[in-house]
């Protein structure tokens, strides 16, 4: 590792497992102290505990990232503890695969509260921190659902939602020296999407059937990282080709 991060403190939701276990892992090898969050307590302190154990900082905290008080005593919590804020992740997010004939308003609600105002409640409360540590950068995980049309009509909905509010993100926090980007995975080889994984397979010209999360964390890194210095607004698909086009010669 090199460094990337050091002296700079993360926070990354939906951190208990799968890609986001993954990038506060691979944030903390290159220096971050990072806040795990999530409202899985059990896996949750089990990653801080492999991240400590690996030589990197690392604490949990319990967050619904659809209670906006909740997002207020996790920042205050960390801050008071480590001083500041330089990145946020927000990549909790759930899925339900129903269209719009079937999906009830309860789930309907409950899918846009968290994969959209839970990431809207936790840039208006971490983007001020951000700036008064200095700036740093933001990275909204939206989805290939957010490029395009699927049958999960709350979860698309979410994600298209989100490209957008990253995109505002951007213009609003950049005299702050804030960066926000969004990314957009394919099918990732987690807990998930495990019913679907294998299917998905032969719509990806790469040929490999998923995205593992090192994958996303990889990219992640890279966003939250001065070597993204000047990437801001952008919406980067990371889906092993599968929206590149109608298909063609493999």
């Amino acid at each position: 590792m090199t460094g990337r991060l050091a002296g700079r403190v993360a926070l990354v939701t939906g951190g208990a497992r799968g890609q986001g276990a993954a990038e506060a892992g691979i944030f903390a090898g290159e220096g971050a102290r990072v806040a795990v969050c999530d409202v899985l307590d059990t896996e949750g302190e089990a990653t801080a505990a492999a991240i400590r154990a690996g030589g990197g900082e690392a604490v949990y905290h319990h967050l619904d990232v659809s209670d906006a008080a909740g997002w207020d005593a996790v920042v205050e919590e960390v801050t008071g503890s480590w001083g500041g804020l330089h990145v946020l992740v927000n990549n909790a997010g759930i899925l339900a695969r129903t269209g719009i004939a079937d999906t009830d308003p309860a789930t309907w609600n409950r899918v846009l509260e968290v994969n959209l105002t839970g990431p809207w409640l936790g840039m208006r409360a971490c983007a001020p921190v951000i700036r008064d540590s200095g700036g740093g950068a933001i990275v909204n995980t939206s989805s290939i659902a957010g490029l395009s049309g699927t049958g999960a009509a709350a979860y698309t909905a979410s994600k298209w939602g989100l490209r957008g509010l990253t995109k505002t993100a951007a213009l609003e926090f950049a005299p702050w020296g804030i960066r926000v980007n969004s990314i957009h995975p394919g099918v990732v080889d987690t807990r998930m999407t495990e019913e679907f994984v294998d299917k998905a397979a032969a719509t990806v010209p790469l040929g490999r059937k998923a995205a593992t999360p090192h994958d996303i964390a990889e990219l992640v890194l890279f966003l939250v990282s001065d070597a993204a210095a000047y990437i801001s607004g952008a919406e980067i698909t990371i889906d092993g080709g599968r929206t590149a086009g109608l298909g063609g010669a493999r």
